[in-house]
């Protein structure tokens, strides 16, 4: 369907991926998109209005008109967050941290925009799973993101083995996250799964001054202790 040009725009605006500058890791589009916005479907409304305020103080909180979108959001109201695009208004649509729609539940709201002939403008911003891969030094050209794994025990552990086959295989890194304050755990199974010689990336707190990045092979990782209890942490492994 072609974009109606008498709708609104919706706009994927990026946060911050935790507490520094954000003009540190954010460009001016972002400022001056929301400056213009009054209207924003968010995951949560005190750190949007956070991020917000920290991006534009002078905007009016006031002003701003916010529905929440997360996991106790039900499916009819998807529909009613849109309104504002339907009668010319223009929207934000921003996650909690990082890109919306990317291991985000944004993603519903931009393919229903996309069903309306609305327009969407995706707009530039820090992307964890992308500054991890970059940073890793493994396959930039083919490489897939898996989301969270299966939390029971063995089928981890079953996932961690068909992920590193696959990665020999096809020669492709696999991206995977977990809840943070299981972070330390499931380092300890990756460590204990995975052949001696598959490398290993942890990328963590990326883009604040925390930051830690780093390849290696599981041997390797065996003999360093680190502790990413409740930081954000992306995993890339490869087996070559």
């Amino acid at each position: 369907m072609k974009p109606n040009n008498n709708l609104g725009k919706l706009y994927l605006i990026p946060t911050t991926m935790g507490d520094c500058d954000p003009m540190d890791v954010l460009p001016q589009t972002i400022k001056r998109a929301i400056d213009l916005i009054d209207y924003y479907i968010v995951e949560n409304e005190k750190t949007a209005r956070k991020s917000i305020k920290e991006v534009q103080p002078e905007k009016k909180q006031s002003d701003l008109v916010l529905f929440a979108l997360n996991k106790h959001t039900e499916t009819k109201e998807h529909l009613d967050f849109i309104k504002p695009l339907l009668e010319g208004k223009n929207m934000g649509l921003m996650s909690e941290a990082g890109c919306p729609g990317v291991a985000d539940p944004g993603a519903v709201i931009v393919k229903i925009a996309h069903d309306k002939g609305i327009q969407v403008i995706p707009l530039v911003g820090p992307s964890s799973i992308l500054l991890a891969m970059m940073a890793s030094g493994m396959n930039g050209q083919s490489f897939t993101f898996h989301g969270y794994l299966p939390i029971e025990k063995d089928e981890k552990k079953a996932s961690f083995k068909l992920l590193e086959r696959t990665s020999f295989e096809k020669n492709q890194s696999q991206i995977f996250i977990e809840t943070p304050y299981r972070n330390n755990k499931l380092l300890e199974d990756l460590i204990q799964t995975l052949h001696p010689e598959t490398y290993l990336c942890i990328a963590t707190d990326i883009t604040l001054p925390t930051e830690f990045i780093k390849t290696k092979k599981i041997a390797a990782w065996k003999k360093e202790i680190i502790d990413l209890h409740k930081r954000p942490t992306i995993f890339i492994i490869h087996k070559m």
